[in-house]
C-alpha cells in the first residue's frame, strides 16, 4: 500500500478537507462559514475532515476575497481596572456569537496614543472601534469618518455631542450621591476623585458634585478634593490628604470602589469609624464592595449591559441597519454600611 497517500497534506486547503468529507468545495466551505445552509450529515463529515487534517481556514485570504475581517478594536484606559474587564468579556462574547473576534489595546489615558492605537486597529483590519468615554482627539473622529470605520462611545452618555454612546451621565451619577448624602444630614462633603486629566468620566464626576453644592447655593471647597490615581494606596493617601486640611469632613465621594476601599482601610489604620464618625461611597460596585467591612455603598454601573449593547450597535451597522446612535443605561445608587447620618447610625438611607 502506498504509505504516501495515506498522509495528510503538509498544509491541508479546503479541497482536501472537501475530498476527504466527499462532497464538492463549496459545500465544505459552507459547512464551515454558513452551517444553516447544509445539512447536520455534512456538517459532521466536514468538522472530521477537518481534525483529521489539521485544516486551518486562510482567514487573511478569506478577508481579502470578502472585504470583510470580521474583527472588532477597542480601545481601553487601562487593563488594571476590574470595570474595563466587564466591558471587554461582554464584548467578546457578543462579538464571537456573532463570528467576529476582539482585538484589544490600551491607551493608558493618552489621547494621542488612543489615535494612533485606533489607527493601528483599522489597519489591522478593524470594521468597527469601540472607545471609552466622549473625550477623544478630533483627529480619531475624522480619522474613523473619513475610513467609514463606525465606532462607539461607551461609560459616557452624551447625546448632544453628536457621538454615538451607549452609557450613563457620570456627572448626574455623582449629583445623585451628593444629593442622597445631603439628605442623610451631611453638610461637609469632600471627594477623593480620579485623575481628571484626558479622563472625562473623572471629570463628569467631581463636576457632579459640584453640581449639587450649587443647587444649595453652596460652592464645593477646593481643600476638600484629592484628586488621586485609581489604587488602593491612592486612595488611602487621599484620604490622609483630606483629614490633613482642618476639620475632618463627614462624608467622602469616591471616583472609583478602587478610591473607595482605600479610604476604609485609611479610617481603619487611623480609628476612625465607618460610618459613625466618616461615611464613605464608592462608584462601579465592582464584586469586592459588597465584601468590605462595612460593605460600601456605591452607585452600581451596567458594564456588562454596555458591553453587549455597544457589540450590538457595531454588528447592527455592519449589516447596513440604522440602530439608534444613543442608548442610556441605568447607574443605581446602592446603600450600604460606609453611609450613614452623621454620627449615628450605619446604614441609615433617605
Amino acid at each position: 500500500m502506498n504509505k504516501r497517500l495515506q498522509t495528510p497534506p503538509h498544509n491541508p486547503k479546503l479541497s482536501d478537507v472537501a475530498k476527504l468529507a466527499g462532497c464538492s468545495t463549496g459545500t465544505a466551505s459552507r459547512a464551515l462559514n454558513k452551517p444553516e445552509m447544509v445539512s447536520d450529515k455534512i456538517i459532521r463529515k466536514v468538522r472530521d475532515a477537518v481534525e483529521k487534517l489539521g485544516y486551518t481556514p486562510n482567514n487573511a485570504a478569506r478577508a481579502l476575497r470578502s472585504k470583510h475581517s470580521h474583527i472588532i478594536g477597542l480601545v481601553i484606559p487601562t487593563i488594571d481596572h476590574a470595570i474595563f474587564a466587564q466591558l471587554t468579556n461582554a464584548l467578546e462574547k457578543h462579538l464571537t456569537r456573532a463570528g467576529y473576534s476582539l482585538l484589544v489595546t490600551t491607551s493608558e489615558f493618552d489621547l494621542q496614543r488612543e489615535l494612533q492605537h485606533a489607527q493601528l486597529l483599522v489597519e489591522r483590519g478593524s470594521e468597527g472601534i469601540v472607545l471609552v468615554g466622549h473625550l477623544h482627539d478630533r483627529k480619531l473622529y475624522d480619522f474613523l469618518q473619513a475610513k467609514k470605520v463606525p465606532y462607539v462611545n461607551t461609560y459616557a452618555y452624551r447625546p448632544l455631542d453628536g457621538h454615538p454612546c451607549i452609557g450613563f451621565d457620570n456627572r448626574r451619577a455623582t449629583r445623585q450621591i451628593t444629593e442622597y448624602l445631603f439628605s442623610l444630614g451631611h453638610t461637609d462633603i469632600a471627594v477623593i476623585a480620579g485623575p481628571t486629566k484626558n479622563n472625562d468620566r473623572a471629570g463628569d464626576r467631581l463636576a457632579g458634585v459640584q453640581d449639587a453644592f450649587r443647587l444649595r447655593g453652596r460652592e464645593l471647597d477646593p481643600a476638600r478634593v484629592a484628586e488621586q490615581p485609581y489604587s488602593i494606596g491612592a486612595g488611602r493617601e487621599g484620604l490622609r490628604l483630606l483629614l490633613s486640611r482642618g476639620a475632618r469632613p463627614t462624608a467622602v465621594v469616591c471616583g472609583s470602589d478602587v478610591l473607595a476601599f482605600g479610604a476604609v482601610a485609611e479610617c481603619a489604620a487611623l480609628n476612625v469609624r465607618v460610618p459613625e464618625d466618616i461615611s464613605i461611597v464608592g462608584f462601579d460596585d465592582q464584586d469586592f464592595a459588597a465584601h468590605l467591612t462595612p460593605p460600601l455603598t456605591t452607585l452600581q454601573v451596567a458594564g456588562t449591559e454596555i458591553g453587549e449593547r455597544a457589540a450590538g450597535y457595531l454588528l447592527a451597522r455592519l449589516r447596513g441597519e440604522t440602530p439608534p446612535d444613543f442608548a442610556e443605561v441605568e447607574a443605581r445608587l446602592i446603600v450600604r454600611g460606609t453611609t450613614g447620618v452623621p454620627g449615628g447610625v450605619p446604614g441609615v438611607s433617605a
